[in-house]
């Protein structure tokens, strides 16, 4: 019998059992690109021995505590792109016990136990292992909680690690360390809490957060995180710091909002998640109509913070050069509140009765008329709309709308995005991309601008330079419930480049986002067909038919077929999804 102690990391796929029933071949398969390609090569490096295989799962001893949490957050970090494999690790210093062909002991229980409470792709460390690190390592982690582990005589404190870059490890704590980041100070408005009595005015208390969000967004000094990332943390009360690491960023901004139909207080806090402090706070209290003047100050005084060096006039030039009429904002608000649902006719046809509502109160109002086109836009690209009109029809109707918006206002990036699609869609790549690129120089941390960019580029044939632009919508709304359509159409630009492989692995992560949508599946067929896996891709296609019975060629014909000379992957998909069983 041999004694020693270490530092041992618990590892085991999640739902292995589930991926047999499903494709054993399949799992199986993946299971050892897994070992060969990313586990074995990373426990090696970092000085690890792996002293158990259990087929589905894995035992690993270290010398050294930091050598543990760098691995297992290092293998976490390879498979964020893989829609198949999930793992989920425990780590616990340690006896280990090695007798005959077996090993056991306190080091290996404790661990277990974390790795079988942990999330897929989550790291839990134990109290002794999180006392063990340094200061910023253990700063990484959140939690601490006490539990008590069946099989253990103490409650043991329980660490949590959500996934991000392995380099954040190996350096200080700083925004140079984090995975959405660069060099720049990087930030997340969070959704405001509304104090009114009147649930109603919580789109109010959205609305101001909106326009700090795109207000901060133009800055190109700054790392913005998108809106539909930060309002996937409404109504969750948690931790600055779990919220800062889940989103790659250092500050947020918190507040509150109480408005009456004459007055508004608003409460504002910068913090700096690295820190656990207060940078900045403010209290308003001023008539509604001196809303947007509010807004200018509070964005000028979180800049000032952040960006000292920057002069008085770089700050104007970001803040928005005309206030809407305030009837006009509000009906705007209320048409983003139906226009963010998951689709539905209602609340369709609702965001286009607030968005027509808005420019009739205000026929300036830049916003609005972007918001119409890009609705029109989306109507065409989707093939879901309550509108009855032709698609001639809605698609003048786009361009219309899309060239008052930039009328309205030239600095406005949504509109310049918008209009970009508009030109796409009438197969005038040259402008489109012209049109989106600007958007994305206006608003360097829009995330929808750098999408649509992708996906004008991907229309034209252009499949690498489209590629770097999903990947920059997604880093900047990591939790965006849209980011089903950035790994689509990112799908489609490597499917295109017949990058077979990564196509796949894009379309099954759209797929877990999106379980509803036919496109992922659908897609997925035809890639699955120019692989050569016939069977496979008849499968796609089944599932694709049972979320839209009245799927064929003919539908994707008139959906996509715009030109006689279509683009690459457009060609692809007709002769590749005849031969996957889509009828005629």
């Amino acid at each position: 019998m041999e004694r020693r102690l270490a530092a041992i990391l618990a590892a085991d796929v999640v739902n292995y059992t589930g991926l047999m029933a499903t494709d054993q071949a399949a799992t199986m398969s993946a299971l050892r690109r897994l070992r060969e390609e990313l586990l074995t090569p990373t426990v090696a490096a970092n000085r690890g021995n792996l002293i158990k295989s259990m087929g589905d799962g894995w035992i690993v001893e270290f010398p050294s505590v930091f050598d543990a949490v760098v691995c297992a957050q290092s293998v976490q970090d390879g498979l964020i792109e893989n829609p198949k494999i999930k793992i989920r690790c425990g780590i616990h210093i340690g006896e280990v016990i090695f007798e005959a062909e077996d090993v056991f002991g306190d080091g290996i229980n404790v661990a277990a136990r974390l790795e079988g409470l942990a999330k897929p792709g989550e790291v839990l460390i134990s109290d002794t292992v999180y006392n063990s690190l340094d200061r910023t390592a253990a700063g990484l982690f959140f939690g601490g909680e006490e539990q008590q582990l069946k099989n253990v005589d103490r409650p043991v404190g329980i660490w949590h690690w959500p996934q991000q870059s392995a380099d954040a490890l190996r350096g200080p704590a700083s925004d140079n360390n984090r995975p959405a980041a660069t060099n720049k100070p990087s930030i997340a408005v969070l959704p405001f809490d509304n104090l009114s009595s009147d649930p109603e005015q919580t789109f109010f208390a959205d609305g101001i957060v909106e326009d700090l969000t795109t207000a901060l967004s133009r800055f190109p000094w700054l790392f913005v995180i998108a809106r539909n990332s930060s309002f996937s943390y409404k109504g969750k009360h948690l931790p600055a710091q779990q919220i800062a690491r889940e989103l790659g960023v250092r500050y947020l901004v918190e507040g509150s909002v109480r408005s009456s139909p004459t007055r508004l207080r608003v409460s504002v806090q910068l913090v700096d998640a690295d820190k656990d402090a207060h940078v900045w706070a403010d209290n308003y209290d001023r008539p509604t109509g001196d809303l947007f003047d509010l807004q200018d100050e509070i964005t000028q005084s979180i800049t000032g913070v952040l960006i000292p060096a920057l002069s008085s006039a770089e700050r104007d030039r970001s803040l928005r050069d005309n206030h809407p009429d305030i009837n006009a904002w509000l009906s705007f608000l209320r048409g983003l509140a139906h226009f963010y649902q998951p689709y539905n006719d209602s609340d369709h046809a609702k965001a286009r009765e607030m968005f027509d509502r808005a420019v009739e109160l205000d026929n300036n109002f830049a916003d609005g008329h972007a918001m119409i086109a890009l609705m029109g836009v989306y109507a065409l690209n989707s093939g879901q709309s309550s509108y009855q009109a032709s698609a001639k029809e809605i698609l003048s109707e786009a361009e219309q709308a899309a060239r008052k918006a930039v009328q309205c206002d030239d600095t406005n990036a949504m509109a310049h995005m918008v209009l970009g699609r508009v030109y796409s869609i009438k197969m005038d790549f040259e402008s489109g991309i012209a049109e989106c690129e600007t958007a994305v120089r206006l608003n360097p941390n829009l995330a929808v601008a750098h999408h649509e960019l992708g996906f004008v580029l991907q229309s034209s044939g252009q499949y690498k330079r489209a590629i770097p632009c999903f990947d920059k919508a997604i880093k900047l709304s990591p939790n965006d419930p849209a980011r089903w359509n950035f790994y689509l159409i990112k799908g489609m630009s490597l499917y295109g480049s017949k990058q077979y492989e990564d196509a796949e692995r894009c379309y099954l992560e759209a797929a877990l986002l999106r379980p509803t949508a036919f496109w992922p599946q659908i897609s997925l067929a035809a890639c699955l067909s120019a692989s050569g896996r016939t069977d496979e891709a008849k499968s796609a296609v089944a599932k694709a038919i049972e979320r839209k019975p009245d799927l064929s060629m003919a539908f994707f014909k008139k959906m996509v077929l715009r030109s006689d000379n279509p683009p690459d992957h457009i060609s692809m998909w007709m002769s590749d999804l005849p031969k996957a069983g889509l009828p005629e």
